[in-house]
């Protein structure tokens, strides 16, 4: 699964932030959930239209979002 299916930017939906498909739970707000101690299962239940496949593309987003800066600051 590729996060394309999974992760959509609308300039209608959130100002235009990758978010959910399907929803408007952005990416950073599922990374900030990670990273505040929540565990997969926690934001599961508080959020029931995400999906677990939805926390993995988020974090295949952010790993593909990190890597083209990565090559961008390389000369």
């Amino acid at each position: 699964m590729s996060f394309t299916e999974r992760i959509t930017i609308d300039p209608e939906v959130r100002g235009g932030k990758p978010c959910v498909r399907g929803t408007r739970i952005t990416v950073y707000d599922v990374l900030e959930y990670l990273a505040g101690g929540m565990t997969e299962d926690q934001i599961l239940d508080d959020f029931p239209s995400l999906r677990r496949e939805d926390i993995r593309a988020v974090l295949s987003f952010a790993a593909a979002r990190e890597r083209r800066l990565a090559s961008l600051a390389t000369p």
